[in-house]
This record gives structure tokens, sequence and C-alpha cells, in this order.
């Protein structure tokens, strides 16, 4: 009697989290998702596995930041492309045997179910020593990746995994080497064991190859694949069978022993996995266009901030898909400075710089690299945005008290810990009630501490207090009408872009006075 080896298999649960405990799955993305346009850099992200419904990954935010370090962990070892491939690997063969398992429900013959059972659980076998091996040689630096290797070795130790994998590879063997032949005259078949019958096929064709001449035309018909055997296919399978009760009786016990064979831990790694590989083959497409992406540092205490060459993800999908250059930002906040203030000219940047500081937040509390050749980023709990809405009649309310219905609820949620990014709100009313407006909003959010970006048409609202940071969106000096789309930290100047306009027509007091004395 041989003695049975215990086998002690290290905890693993996740590979996005170091905790099983704290995932949560949510299919809604987060309400700020449409006016950051990050509903759109994730249907990008994850186009490449539409079948895996990958999104709500993305629609879950970390709050600590070691969550956060174990998923960039990953990620840096996932961005090496040995073990990317290997990971790669491991969810091809997963993909083809669920693909024979979702065959075997649209099948009626009983062997060839069972038959394509066994290639199933011979893929997941392969895939799984595969990859065990692959992080033997790899060494991954990241804790989970780490973490998943001792699970694989100590898993595929146990008796029962052995004897998985030991039973399949044998049945393949065993079935691989049936030979039998077949009588065909007019409409009955008759199937018999197979008696050393030569094959003539190769010497037929042989013997016609002197004959060929060139590509010769193909007169074969083409018929329409059925899935699984004809009738008559599964007949003579079904003798096959009699021919080889042994065998055939081995296959449909080993089915029944078997029938659930597969890991909850190692099924879960291969969906959570998905994540780093979609966002990795994104980043890909965008690094071959000259974009930099970095890991950034995140704290969940510190609000000093600062992010170089950064860009907007979802304008860059379309700017690299018509082959345009991307421009790039970089900002920061230092001491007690908590909120960017974007003046300047309409279609000039200003949206698209507030959308890309809130995308580089979120991302990165995804635990995701973000556009940039650096960045150092707070860990906000929640993202708050406000842009401009069309006014709806259902609601009875005029657009001035939707947009303060809208701020309020804003205001009233946002805490010390949140980011808030306003996009010209108050634009429906006057000028004076807008700044009136917008600097009690100011006052709120600077008690509050919050973090913020504010794109406004009040230039006034640059120098609000100590904590507001004047950006300004750029145009070309030499041609006003030319906007540069960069945003840079300078000071607000409500009449800048007009004096460059009436420097470019010559319409200034200066050119004016020449004008009258000549």
């Amino acid at each position: 009697m041989n003695d049975v080896v215990a086998v002690r298999v290290p905890p693993f649960a996740s590979i996005l989290y170091p905790d099983a405990r704290e995932a949560v799955w949510l299919s809604e993305a987060p309400l700020c998702f449409r006016d950051l346009n990050l509903d759109q850099v994730i249907a990008a992200i994850v186009a490449a596995c539409p079948a895996d419904e990958l999104a709500p990954f993305f629609h879950v935010p970390l709050r600590d930041p070691n969550a956060i370090a174990y998923r960039q962990e990953v990620m840096r070892d996932l961005d090496g492309a040995p073990l990317r491939r290997a990971v790669a690997a491991f969810g091809q063969r997963m993909r083809m045997m669920r693909e024979r398992l979702a065959r075997i429900e649209k099948l009626y013959c009983k062997p060839e179910k069972e038959r394509w059972f066994l290639d199933a659980v011979a893929l997941y076998c392969d895939a799984v020593e595969c990859l065990g091996q692959a992080l033997d040689h790899g060494k991954p630096a990241s804790r989970g990746l780490r973490a998943l290797r001792e699970y694989l070795t100590a898993y595929t130790a146990t008796p029962p995994f052995v004897r998985l994998a030991g039973e399949a590879r044998a049945l393949v063997v065993e079935l691989s080497n049936i030979c039998y032949g077949l009588f065909i005259r007019g409409n009955r078949v008759t199937v018999r064991p197979y008696e050393g019958e030569a094959d003539y096929s190769q010497a037929v064709e042989a013997t016609f190859a002197t004959f060929r001449r060139g590509v010769a035309k193909d007169y074969r018909a083409g018929f329409r694949r059925i899935i699984g055997l004809n009738h008559v296919e599964a007949q003579i399978l079904d003798r096959v069978a009699l021919l080889y009760p042994e065998c055939f009786r081995t296959l449909e016990t080993f089915c029944a022993n078997h029938a659930p064979y597969q890991d909850d831990t190692i099924v879960r790694f291969d969906r959570e996995v998905l994540f780093y590989l979609a966002f990795l083959a994104y980043m890909d497409k965008h690094r071959q266009r000259g974009l930099d992406f970095c890991y950034p540092a995140l704290s969940a205490t510190e609000k000093e901030i600062e992010v170089r060459d950064a860009c907007d993800l979802a304008l860059a999908d379309k700017l690299i898909d018509g082959r345009q250059p991307v421009v790039r930002s970089s900002f920061s906040l230092r001491g007690r400075e908590r909120l960017l203030v974007v003046s300047g000219p309409n279609q000039g940047g200003k949206t698209t710089f507030a959308r890309m500081v809130g995308q580089l937040h979120y991302l990165a509390s995804l635990g995701c690299p973000v556009p940039g050749t650096r960045a150092r980023l707070f860990l906000c709990d929640r993202i708050f945005t406000h842009f401009e809405k069309q006014e709806d009649i259902a609601s009875l309310r005029g657009k001035l008290k939707d947009d303060l219905v809208r701020i309020h609820a804003v205001l009233a949620a946002a805490t010390p810990d949140s980011l808030v990014i306003l996009n010209e709100i108050f634009s429906s009313t006057t000028l004076e009630d807008a700044l009136y407006l917008s600097k009690r909003i100011m006052t709120v959010l600077s008690a509050k501490d919050v973090l913020g970006v504010c794109v406004t048409f009040l230039p006034e609202l640059a120098s609000f207090d100590e904590k507001t940071v004047s950006m300004v969106g750029l145009v070309d000096p030499e041609d006003p009408a030319i906007r540069t789309y960069r945003v840079e930290r300078r000071p607000a100047d409500g009449l800048a872009y007009a004096q460059a306009i009436a420097r470019k027509y010559r319409v200034t007091g200066e050119w004016l006075q020449r004008r009258i004395a000549s």
C-alpha cells in the first residue's frame, strides 16, 4: 500500500489584492467616468478582451497604499517580456480549455464528449505546470507572483493533481494508439480491428507527382462546417468503442471521477491577471508612438503633487490613431497649495488639462502606470466632477439652478481627502453673479482643504488665496489665433488674449496713434 504524502499548499487568493477580503466587484462605473472621459479610456483598454468583462475591475479604485504597491509590483514584473509571455501563454491554454468545455454542451455523442473533456483536462494540467516552471525560471520580484509561484509549486505536487495529470496523459497516449479499419460497400460500413493493412496514399501521391505541372485549380466543393461528429461518424465511433471496451471504459471512469477538476484559485488568477495584460497592451500601443509612462508615487497624507509630461489618454488615443502629435503638460502643488485655477482662451486645452488631472489620479488609484515621465500624486478617497450639461426640461429647473443643486451635492459630499474638478461653472449667468458664486465655492473648497482643479473664464479666481495656483492656456505669441494646447503655471491676465489679437490686427493704442499721426 502506497503512503499518501500530505502537501501543504501555501495561501494565495488574489493577484489583484494582497488580502482577498478587500476584493470588490462593481458593474457600474463611478460617476466621474463620463466627465473625465475615463469611460473611453477603459473601453480602449478592455477592447482586446471583450468576452471577459474586464471593465468592472477598473471600476474599483483602491484606498490602501499597500494594495496599490502590490499591484504596481505585479505590473512591473509583467512589464518584462519573459514573464508576460508565460502568463499570456497560460491564458491562451485556459481559453482553449474553456472552448473545449463549451463545445461539449453542443454535442450528443457520449464518447466524443468524453474525449473533448479529456483534452480540456490535459490543457489545464499543461497550463498550470508550464506557468509554474516559467515562474521558477523568471524569478519574479512582486509579492503577488512570488506567492503564486509557491502556490503552484505546492499545488502541482499534491496527490490529486499528480493523479489527474498522470491519468490524463496516459489516456491521451492510449487513445492515440488506437487503430481500426473501415470496410465500405455501398451504404454499409463495417468497423473492424486494424490488421496491418497497407496505406497506399503516399505511394499514389508519389506516382502522380511526376505529372504535376504548376498549381492546379482546386475543384473541391466546400461544405458547411458542423460542430461535432455527424450521425455516420458518431456511429463509427460507437463501434470503435465496442472494439476497445476497456480503453473507453477507462475514459468514462476518468470523466466521472474528475468532473470538477479546476482549482478555484487558479481560475481566479486566470481571470484577474487579464487586468494587467490588458493595461500593458494598451500602454505598449502608446509607447510605440513615443509616449512615456511611469509608476506614480502615492501618498494618503501628503498633498504635494508633481507631474511631468503627462497627457489626456482619451485624446491621445484619437491623436495617435490619426498620427497627430500629443501635447504634454506638467504641473505641481507645493506646500499649502491645493487648487489649480485654469484660465485662458476657449478651445485652448483647459478642459483637456482638467480631465488629465482626474485621469492621472484615478488610474494611479488602480495601481496602474500613468502617462508621464514622473508623477507624485495624492491618494484621494473620491473624485468629484462638475462639467457643463444640457438643460434637463423634465427637472423643471433652469440651468443656473441645476448647476447650484449639483455643485451643492459635490461640496456636501467632498472631504479633505477628495479631488474636485470643476469645469466652467455658472456660464449661464451674468459675470457679476458668476464671480460671486464662484468665490463662495472657492471659499468652501479652501476651508475643506481639498485638492481641486477649476477651469474658469474668470481670471479673478486665479489669485483667490494662498492655496490657489494659476495655470494659463497658451497661444502662439506670433499668432494668437493658434492654440498651443499647452497649459503652464503663470499669472492670469484677462487681457492677454485680447491684447495678442489687437497686436496681430494692429489695433492697439500704439498702432492707432501711428495711423492717426500718418
